[in-house]
């Protein structure tokens, strides 16, 4: 996907192409979709049976979080081929799967950038706590 990056890059500076039919033509290449709105209930092995009907699913999973293993009420699905993919996708979106009601969309890529919670230097909310006020910004 870096390659897909670099390539949107160089079309939005040109400005030959329209840059959001070019994101969603690279975006149906893949064959990893994005569930989202799943029931608290929904584990790997059902939401693989869930989609298993469109093809070969190489992988399910749900998301968890890391403190207490309840799932985020997410997951992926990867399958074999992108025209399986498709077919879930347009299948799915907006069905009900085990009591809600689901989005299901192509999954983006993570960005390359590294992830710095907690390292110190006040985190992405003004840092600096010294002000009095009650949101964590700078008091102006």
């Amino acid at each position: 996907m870096a390659f897909c990056s670099k390539l949107g890059m160089l079309v939005k500076q040109s400005g030959q192409v329209p840059m959001a039919s070019m994101l969603n033509s690279i975006r149906c290449m893949s064959s990893k979709l994005f569930v989202g709105g799943l029931s608290y209930s929904t584990d790997d092995q059902s939401l693989r049976e869930a989609f298993a009907g469109f093809g070969d699913v190489t992988e399910a999973r749900i998301i968890t979080d890391r403190d207490t293993g309840r799932s985020r009420g997410f997951g992926f699905v990867n399958f074999s081929s992108e025209d399986s993919a498709n077919s879930a996708l347009s299948s799915m979106d907006g069905q009900e799967l085990n009591g809600r009601n689901i989005r299901v969309s192509f999954a983006n890529e993570r960005t390359s950038a590294p992830r710095s919670f907690g390292s110190g230097g006040g985190g992405g909310y003004g840092g600096n706590r010294g002000y009095g006020n009650d949101n964590g910004g700078s008091g102006y």
